[in-house]
C-alpha cells in the first residue's frame, strides 16, 4: 500500500515541488528576505535601550543618557528597517541579473530606480516622503525590481543598445549601451506612475495595499495563521519545503513587526502577533510541525536505525531544524506520520499565536537570531511565560507522537528482523557452496 502511495506522490507532487524550487523569481525574493535578517536583528537591538527607562525608571544617569541620545541610538533602525524596501529591490535585481547573466551593476541600478519612481513621493517643502522606503514598500520594491530586470533582459535580447567600436574601453562602451536601456526602463516606470497618480488618483504602492489587503489582514487572524501552519506541514509532507511560501509570508510578518515597533516606540498597545520572531520561536519550535516528540522517542527506540537518527537529529531540533528527522525517519510521504505531522503538529505550532491573541503572552518587537529553544522564545517576547508555552509544546509533542512512533518502530523492527534472516540464509547458502568437510 505504501509503495503505491509513494509512487502516486512521486508522479503528481514531486514535479510540482521541483518546479516551485526552480522558480527564479520566488528564489530571488526568498534570498532577499533572508538577506534582511541582519537588518531585522540590528534594528530590533537598537530598540532595546528605549525600553530601559521604563524598566529602571527615568531619574537615573543611564536612563537620562538614553533619553538624551535616543535619536542616535535609533539610527540603525532608521537606516535599516526604515529603508528595507530599498535594499530588497537591490538584492532581487542582483540575483536576477546573475541568473540571466546580465550586467549586474546596470540591473541593480535600474531595479532600484524603477522601485523609487513608483514609490517615492515629494512633500510640499521638497523633502522625500519616506513612507514607502520601509516595510510598507516591500511589495512594490519586489514588483519594480523584477519588472526592471525583465525589461533590461528584453532590451538586450532585442539589441536595443548602442554598439561602440572595439577600440573603445569596455567601461565606456557599457555606459553607452545602457543609454537606450535606461530610457526604456525609466520611461516605462514613469508612464505607470503618471497613470496611477493622474488616472487612478493614488500612488502605485497604494494599489498593492488595496489588492493585498485581504491577504495581509487575514494573517492577523488566529485561524488564518493556524491554517498557514497546516499548509506548511502539508507541503513538507509532500517533500516541498515550506520556504516556498516565504516570498508571500515574510513581507507580511516583517511589516507587522515594523508596525509593532512603531507602536512600542509611541507607547501604545501592540496589535500584531504574526511576526518573524514569534513564527520562529513558537510556530517552528524544534522545526516545522513541532517534531521534537518523534526525535525524543527515536532516541530510545529498540530499532538501531531509529535510535541513531534520533541522536543525530536532537541538536538540530533544539535549534529549530528538523530536516534530519523528517527525511531520516521518513516522515515525508509516510502515511503513518500524516496525522501527527500535518494535522496535530500545526495546532501545537500555533500555541504561541493563540497565547498572544488571548493576551496571555506579550507580542513581539524583536527578532533574535537562532539561539535555541526556550531562549529564543524569551528574547522574542521578553516574557517569562514564553517558557511555559514552549514547555507545553514540547510535552504535548512527546505525548502525541508516541503511538505513531510505536507503530513505525514495530515496522522497522520487522524490517530489521527480515533483513537479518535474509543475511543468515545467504551465509548458510555460502557455507553449503563451499562444501567444507572437517
Amino acid at each position: 500500500m505504501f509503495d503505491k502511495f509513494e509512487a502516486f506522490m512521486s508522479k503528481y507532487f514531486m514535479p510540482l515541488a521541483n518546479k516551485m524550487d526552480k522558480n527564479i523569481y520566488l528564489g530571488a525574493i526568498k534570498k532577499a528576505m533572508v538577506a534582511m535578517t541582519p537588518i531585522l536583528i540590528i534594528g530590533s537591538f537598537a530598540l532595546i535601550p528605549d525600553a530601559l527607562p521604563n524598566m529602571i525608571g527615568k531619574n537615573n544617569v543611564a536612563s537620562q543618557w538614553i533619553l538624551h541620545n535616543s535619536s542616535i541610538i535609533s539610527i540603525p533602525y532608521t537606516v535599516g528597517m526604515g529603508m528595507m524596501a530599498l535594499y530588497v529591490a537591490a538584492i532581487i535585481a542582483y540575483h536576477l541579473a546573475n541568473t540571466h547573466k546580465l550586467d549586474v551593476p546596470g540591473c541593480v541600478t535600474m531595479g532600484v530606480m524603477g522601485y523609487l519612481i513608483l514609490a517615492v513621493d515629494v512633500t510640499k517643502d521638497g523633502a522625500i516622503d519616506p513612507t514607502y522606503l520601509g516595510t510598507k514598500g516591500l511589495f512594490v520594491a519586489m514588483f519594480g525590481s523584477i519588472i526592471a530586470v525583465e525589461l533590461f533582459r528584453w532590451c538586450k535580447k532585442k539589441n536595443f543598445t548602442i554598439k561602440m567600436p572595439e577600440s573603445v574601453p569596455d567601461f565606456v562602451s557599457k555606459s553607452f549601451e545602457m543609454i537606450p536601456i535606461s530610457v526604456i526602463i525609466v520611461g516605462s516606470f514613469l508612464i505607470v506612475r503618471v497613470l496611477c497618480v493622474n488616472v487612478l488618483h493614488t500612488m502605485p504602492p497604494m494599489i498593492f495595499t488595496h489588492i493585498l489587503a485581504p491577504l495581509v489582514g487575514s494573517m492577523d487572524n488566529i485561524f488564518a495563521y493556524t491554517f498557514l501552519k497546516i499548509l506548511q506541514c502539508l507541503l513538507f509532507f509532500f517533500g516541498i519545503h515550506p520556504a516556498v511560501l516565504s516570498p508571500i509570508t515574510s513581507p507580511i510578518s516583517t511589516q507587522f513587526l515594523a508596525e509593532n515597533i512603531v507602536n512600542y516606540k509611541a507607547g501604545i498597545a501592540l496589535t500584531h502577533f504574526y511576526t518573524p520572531g514569534m513564527d520562529s520561536a513558537f510556530g517552528n519550535f524544534t522545526g516545522t510541525g513541532v517534531t521534537f516528540g518523534l526525535v525524543f522517542w527515536c532516541m530510545f527506540s529498540k530499532a538501531a536505525a531509529q535510535k541513531k537518527i534520533g541522536r543525530i537529529a536532537l541538536i538540530p531540533a533544539l535549534f529549530g531544524i528538523n530536516e534530519p528527522i523528517l527525511f531520516g525517519a521518513l516522515v515525508v510521504l509516510n502515511p503513518i506520520f500524516f496525522i501527527p505531522f500535518v494535522i496535530i503538529g500545526p495546532l501545537i505550532s500555533s500555541f504561541g499565536a493563540w497565547a498572544m491573541h488571548l493576551h496571555l503572552l506579550k507580542m513581539s518587537v524583536f527578532t533574535p537570531p537562532y539561539v535555541g529553544v526556550f531562549f529564543e522564545g524569551y528574547l522574542t517576547t521578553f516574557d517569562w511565560r514564553s517558557l511555559i508555552v514552549n514547555a507545553l509544546q514540547m510535552i504535548i509533542s512527546i505525548i502525541i507522537w508516541y503511538p505513531f512512533f510505536k507503530l513505525a518502530e514495530r515496522r522497522e523492527l520487522q524490517a530489521e528482523e527480515h533483513k537479518m534472516e535474509k543475511i543468515s540464509k545467504e551465509d548458510e547458502a555460502l557455507i553449503d557452496d563451499l562444501d567444507l568437510d572437517f
